[in-house]
């Protein structure tokens, strides 16, 4: 299991592929800002 092994992430990234062990569209762990609720004065 290394570069030749076309099965593992680090084959596919070695070769160029995607598949399911190394995702075209990999998910990012995005945070999304806090909701801020706007003060509006009277």
């Amino acid at each position: 299991m290394g570069r030749g092994d076309k099965k593992t992430a680090k084959g596919k990234r070695f070769k160029g592929s995607f598949g399911k062990s190394r995702p075209a569209n990999a998910k990012k762990s995005v945070t999304t800002k806090p909701v801020v609720a706007e003060v509006k004065e009277a």
